[in-house]
């Protein structure tokens, strides 16, 4: 059955882990990742299919490097391979239709009001707001635009010229944090060493032949379109969904200390959302939700409530001090027992 919101193959949660170093001096951006300014970041693994083990490696390296200050998080991008192409130039276009670099960042973990940035070699970029995942209904916000937000790209090679000699293409990017905090809450502060944030990175890129010296992306002469594009991510999703972000990375804040761990709760917050999955699934099967924890395979002993269109699931936190909760619409929360 082809369901509404699918389940991503893995059930394991292991997602990819960064501890993001303190910045060291003012950024000169240019593009060039090769300076003082990145020396001390270390990269994240290479990227992988979005699906995780099931596909091929990447025929091309991608990898990224991250750090703060109480101003900004800094990113900076590696895109190996000798396609080097880019036609979009006007902002907020749909930027995926050229090969490009992306970031998603969920600075809470609710799932919800999180952004998604877009770039391509010509440093055009896309910046939206989503009020939650497609899945769940959520709508971008593509009048958003992150204020303060700085980009640059570096070109090794020569951009849409497919006999050059054609190395890669580095990009830097600039998120000020007040832009980033802005709809994340009441509770939103710059992030304090410990802190995390949940973050992912997608690079698309196309399957292109070369026609009268030009690249034309690789047509399947069965359906006359493009082939789908390539998806490549830091922290695999297990479906070709960025908009999963319960499967994001965890990224740290660092001040010297660099051995964090993703929290109990985390793993507990995981634990509903296989349940949200398997509600939403029998759902589509019934037409109803159900409070049958028999029918939902469950690894922990939650209490659920259920309409009949609407559903809440919840747990107690690893402390027992708290309830974990998740909802019909995916957003996750927590509160203190006794509190309404």
């Amino acid at each position: 059955m082809n369901y509404r919101i699918p389940k991503p193959h893995q059930d394991i949660f292991r997602p990819e882990v960064y501890y993001c170093r303190k910045a060291k001096g003012k950024l000169e951006l240019d593009g060039n990742l090769d300076k003082e300014f990145w020396a001390h970041a270390p990269w994240t693994k290479d990227f992988v299919d979005i699906e995780g083990d099931i596909r091929p490696k990447p025929r091309f390296r991608t990898r990224v490097k991250m750090l703060w200050d109480e101003e900004a998080i800094y990113f900076g991008a590696e895109l190996m391979g000798d396609e080097i192409w880019a036609h979009i130039t006007r902002r907020d276009d749909v930027i995926f239709y050229d090969n490009d670099f992306e970031i998603f960042i969920d600075p809470d973990s609710d799932t919800q009001c999180y952004y998604e940035f877009e770039m391509n070699a010509l440093n055009t970029v896309w910046d939206l707001l989503l009020t939650k995942a497609y899945r769940d209904g959520g709508m971008p916000m593509n009048g958003f635009d992150l204020k303060g937000l700085r980009s640059a790209v570096k070109i090794y090679g020569e951009l849409n010229n497919p006999y050059a000699n054609n190395v890669k293409w580095t990009c830097e990017v600039v998120m000020p944090f007040e832009s980033l905090l802005e709809c994340t809450g009441q509770n939103a502060r710059i992030p304090e060493p410990g802190d995390f944030w949940r973050i992912n990175f997608s690079r698309v890129q196309w399957k292109v032949d070369v026609v009268d010296g030009k690249y034309v992306k690789r047509i399947n002469q069965e359906t006359n379109k493009p082939y789908p594009e390539d998806n490549w991510v830091w922290s695999p999703i297990g479906v070709i969904n960025m908009h999963y972000p319960e499967l994001w990375g965890y990224v740290f804040f660092c001040d010297g200390k660099e051995d964090y761990e993703i929290p109990e709760d985390e793993k507990l917050k995981w634990e509903l959302r296989r349940l949200y999955y398997e509600q939403h699934a029998y759902f589509d099967e019934n037409g109803r939700f159900t409070t049958d924890i028999r029918s939902l395979n469950s690894n922990i002993q939650p209490k659920i409530q259920v309409t009949d269109n609407w559903f809440e699931i919840s747990c107690l936190s690893s402390d027992k001090k708290r309830q974990l909760i998740i909802f019909a619409d995916g957003r996750t929360t927590s509160k203190e027992i006794g509190r309404r």
